[in-house]
């Protein structure tokens, strides 16, 4: 005879007053209270004390009582402030009385008497629930250095006792009930039984049901009956507590969590426990469920012993149909923990690398246009067939969409609440009455058929087709580990079924390798043709259980368990939800607020919210391929510039009337990639400014005004530099040619008037230009010659051989000084030099930079001969307030180390010649195309209208960028006609950049020329 089925005892009310009065000197009102193998008794004195006077199972060994004793004695000293019963000693000063009675012998204890009534009695708020986790959290971190003999016994409720749960399963009649309980227990064994050795064990209270716990005034007030106190796996305290408060709740895990959370802020839980406490809550359910079983095929009558009997039932069929990942990630998530361990660190990691993984499909997505649909109200007719699972009606309304909005590809947003889940299996398991509404992936829509590539070497873990309405179709999973202890998993819906068939367990994929194809209404579940692509976290054998939509209450949880994949698939934020002002709105503020001469790019003008490497993205998430913008010399954004301007501005910014190193660092460091003479510099904001210092540096040298120029120049935008800019004085608005400017001809070699070498044409315009110089007027000699290396404006002109050196003689001979703007094509563009001046052999008297020697950042520098520098010295202080600050300097900094990093010098002349290559072809299929042009990544594709007469024709120039642009690549035209398409890349374009650029130039080509 065991305790658990040993008679209770049955003194009567006067007995039991008649022992309490003998052994403890205490007398009162008796009330029976219940219990499932003692005798317990509510003892109410006349001067208002209150007691529990306990009659303890005849089977209860002396070591049992005595560890109970110690127990309540540990927690005494302890924690004397726990809201647990404490001993009161008999009229001898023990701890419990041995008395006789007629079926054995007994023990009797006195405890005091702990306000509040039974949990089981009142409503289970959240706060309630939260301090019973409280209560017991204090209540086993205060046993943790409590230990006993006692403690250490087999007891039928006792959680490791589960597996003899199945001795009493003939006692289960009903066969759907004998499988719950043999699941339940399958899982105890394959699941926990191996993990026991890592569980902390330790004594714990072990019964907290809803009668042991407590409640007054709204809150939890006690715990009482330590009768089944044992040494456990403290997880088990949890286990036991949850079970009984899940009973009847239509919610059971949001129960359980808001007690777990309340445990774990007392006494915090393992990762090893989190993992088990579903499955214990179920080994709990099985041990009860039989011992109940059993108990009434013995004929048992005691309604006490089956008061839970069938919510038991109810609860274990509930918690049989819940993921256990699931479950476990309520309940880490409740406690402030991430619901599945290492879901940040796939976050970042994928952030992190997102420029790096190999395209989901193409072209890739973040390339194309894009429209996220709504499909979470019935007001919008694709969702609306959806629903209704209309084939036919969706498919014209997506068309529809389509139409109106112009993408190539429709996205479906994680986390978007949708009204179009009508199937059965979309009803809640984890709360009654509720469905599963919230996106848990990314769709994107496509025509079927379209093959989606994996971004991430990967596995294939499993495949299946689940061809139910609304369900799945094709569906794969793959495991990715991009670096050793990185492990996520990635699903992939709605593919043909072929796809399925195709790929095997354990077959490796590298980045890059097709994956699937999506498949058609017929294959995918009737849906509109899209892949549901779907990150985990956490490990799954069976992919059909997987969810691809969860329950609004749990959207914490998916963050964690199934993340948004966006970073995986290439796309950003932007693409699914669109921050600021429309571009409409833009455009209407910006003519209310700037001036109507702030120009914009292209017929339809782009708002672009974000810049990566060589991407532009805009605010609908579209990424262009940017080979317009050269101040982003090294890419925008690269985060060598980042990180030096962030460290800097957090340290010091200010001007250089105080000392600091940066400025000396840069300059240092510049004056390296310089001729020798050039060893004085000025620091300034802007090329405009360089440019505009240059010339007030060479009038004081010189003590002259007068310029000359190059026709079409431009070089600022300061009244100064207009006025010695042809491409601004002789245009609409412009006053004409000052008298102090003088304008030499634009040497072109394409357009030149003799036929020759490049050499001939260069010493033929050199002698013109000799000429020009040395018949200038008296009193008009030139203070300097000023002029772009590569003319940019004037259409990507490169100079003839000889002619830079020709000239410069010829100034210099004149008295005069030369200035090489190098604002657009220094700093390693060229590609064979860091300045495009060395390749004609010439050292100018002064060098001007800007543009892209910042990286983005305002940035611009003069380099002059130190006699120049001294004259400019007369006595009136030359000072410029953002001037070689800290910060600019330290991100002018950063850009020559990065260029001399990365080898972009090499890369520039690499990929520079590969894409003239490229243009070269293109001009042989194209007669529109004159000539072609580059050095480096400076590169130019004139076109004209016939090429035997060189026509320019400006209009589709105009209309292949804007084409271009249209199909994601970025480009603008520029020269006297803007008949020149102008071509400046990052230094760090690639290999596959240039095909790209290269193909779309063909495509937009193909569609305005042909």
């Amino acid at each position: 005879m065991t305790i658990v089925n040993n008679p209770r005892p049955a003194f009567s009310s006067a007995e039991a007053r008649e022992l309490l009065r003998a052994h403890f000197g205490i007398e009162g009102e008796l009330t029976s209270l219940p219990s499932e193998r003692d005798q317990n008794f509510r003892v109410e004195t006349a001067d208002g004390r209150g007691f529990t006077f306990k009659i303890m199972n005849a089977a209860e060994p002396l070591s049992a009582i005595e560890f109970q004793t110690a127990l309540l004695r540990h927690l005494e000293g302890c924690d004397p402030d726990l809201a647990v019963p404490r001993i009161v000693h008999t009229t001898g000063g023990q701890d419990y009385a041995l008395i006789d009675g007629a079926d054995g012998r007994y023990a009797v204890r006195l405890v005091t008497y702990l306000a509040g009534c039974p949990l089981a009695e009142q409503t289970k708020t959240p706060e309630i629930l939260h301090g019973t986790g409280r209560l017991l959290g204090r209540l086993d971190r205060a046993l943790a250095s409590f230990g006993h003999p006692g403690a250490h016994r087999s007891f039928d409720w006792e959680i490791r006792t589960a597996p003899l749960s199945r001795a009493r399963l003939h006692a289960v009649a009903d066969p759907e009930q004998r499988r719950l309980v043999e699941s339940a227990l399958d899982i105890y064994d394959s699941r926990v039984a191996p993990l026991l050795k890592h569980l902390r064990c330790g004594v714990i209270h072990n019964d907290a049901n809803d009668w042991n716990v407590l409640v007054a005034d709204g809150r939890v007030n006690g715990l009482i009956d330590f009768g089944d106190a044992v040494h456990s796996p403290i997880v088990a305290e949890l286990a036991v507590a949850c079970t009984y408060a899940m009973l009847d709740e239509a919610s059971p895990i949001e129960t359980a969590a808001r007690i777990v959370a309340g445990y774990h802020a007392e006494y915090p839980l393992q990762d090893a426990e989190f993992t088990v406490i579903l499955h214990l809550i179920m080994a709990r359910l099985a041990i009860s469920v039989t011992m109940s079983a059993a108990r009434r095929l013995g004929a048992a009558q005691d309604p006490y012993l089956f008061v839970s009997e069938k919510p038991a039932w109810d609860l274990l069929r509930k918690l049989s149909v819940i993921d256990h990942r699931i479950a476990t990630g309520i309940l880490r998530q409740a406690c402030g923990l991430e619901a599945a361990p290492g879901a940040r660190r796939i976050r970042e990691w994928l952030s992190a690398n997102r420029r790096n993984l190999a395209p989901l499909m193409r072209p890739h997505p973040a390339r194309q246009a894009k429209h996220v649909l709504n499909l979470g109200s019935l007001d919008e007719p694709l969702a609306a067939a959806s629903a209704a699972q209309d084939n036919d009606g969706a498919e014209r309304a997506y068309a529809e969409l389509v139409r109106e909005h112009g993408f190539t590809l429709g996205l479906g947003p994680w986390g978007e609440r949708r009204i179009i889940y009508t199937a059965p299996f979309f009803e809640s398991v984890l709360a009654e009455g509720k469905r599963r509404n919230v996106h848990l992936g990314l769709d994107i829509f496509a025509p079927a058929g379209t093959e989606m590539f994996t971004p991430l070497a990967a596995t294939v873990v499993a495949t299946t087709i689940n061809p139910d309405p609304q369900d799945y179709g094709g569906l794969i999973l793959l495991e990715h580990e991009p670096e050793p202890g990185l492990r996520f998993w990635t699903l992939w819906g709605h593919l043909d079924h072929a796809s399925a068939r195709e790929r095997r367990i354990g077959e490796r994929l590298e980045a890059g390798a097709l994956v699937a194809r999506l498949g058609d209404y017929a294959e995918n579940g009737g849906w509109v043709p899209h892949i549901h692509l779907q990150l985990i976290t956490v490990p799954y054998e069976d992919l059909s259980i997987i969810p691809g939509v969860g329950e609004e209450a749990f959207v914490p949880v998916w963050e964690d368990l199934y993340p948004r994949p966006y970073d995986f698939a290439g796309l950003i934020s932007e693409a699914f939800e669109r921050s600021g002002r429309t571009r409409e709105e833009l455009i209407e503020k910006r003519r209310e607020r700037l001036g109507r001469n702030v120009s914009m790019s292209y017929r339809t003008p782009l708002k672009m919210v974000r810049g990566e490497g060589v991407w532009l993205i805009d605010d609908a998430g579209r990424a262009y391929l940017d080979c317009y913008n050269n101040v982003a010399h090294l890419g925008h954004c690269h985060p060598n510039v980042v990180q030096a301007i962030a460290r800097q501005a957090a340290l010091l910014n200010t001007n250089t009337r105080y000392l600091h190193d940066t400025i000396i660092d840069y300059t240092d460091r510049l004056a390296q990639s310089l001729p020798k003479e050039l060893d004085t510099f000025f620091i300034v904001c802007t090329g405009s400014e360089a440019n505009d210092l240059a010339l007030r540096m060479a009038r004081t040298f010189t003590g002259r005004n007068d310029m000359l120029v190059l026709d079409w120049a431009y070089h600022g935008h300061t009244q100064a530099l207009i006025d010695i800019s042809p491409y601004k004085y002789k245009r609409k608005g412009g006053r004409g040619r000052p008298s102090f400017t003088h304008e030499l001809p634009i040497p072109e070699v394409y357009r030149a008037p003799i036929v020759g070498t490049p050499e001939e044409i260069g010493h033929y315009y050199a002698e013109e230009a000799g000429r020009l110089i040395s018949g200038l007027p008296s009193g008009h000699a030139p203070a300097a010659f000023i002029a772009e290396t590569i003319p940019s404006v004037a259409g990507q002109v490169f100079l003839p051989p000889g002619y830079l050196k020709s000239v410069y003689a010829s100034v210099r001979a004149a008295g005069g000084v030369v200035i090489a703007d190098e604002v657009q094509v220094g700093l390693g563009r060229v590609g064979d030099s860091m300045w495009a001046f060395e390749e004609h052999g010439v050292v100018p008297d002064i060098v001007t930079m800007g543009k892209p020697i910042g990286n983005g950042h305002p940035l611009a520098v003069v380099a002059v001969r130190r006699e120049i520098a001294e004259a400019f010295a007369n006595g009136m202080e030359y000072f410029n307030t953002f001037g070689g600050n800290p910060v600019s300097c330290a991100a002018g900094l950063a850009v020559l180390e990065t260029l001399e990093q990365e080898n972009l010098l090499a890369n520039a002349s690499e990929q520079g010649a590969y894409l003239l290559d490229g243009m070269k072809r293109l001009q042989e299929k194209y007669p529109a195309i004159g000539d072609v042009r580059g050095r480096g990544l400076f590169l130019g594709i004139e076109i004209v209208r016939d090429r035997a007469t060189k026509e320019h024709a400006g209009d589709p120039a105009s209309r292949i960028s804007n084409r271009a642009k249209e199909l994601g690549v970025l480009m603008g035209t520029d020269g006297p006609h803007d008949n020149v398409i102008k071509l400046r890349p990052p230094m760090i374009f690639k290999r596959e950049h240039a095909d790209l650029l290269i193909q779309i130039l063909d495509r937009s080509m193909a569609d305005v020329l042909q």
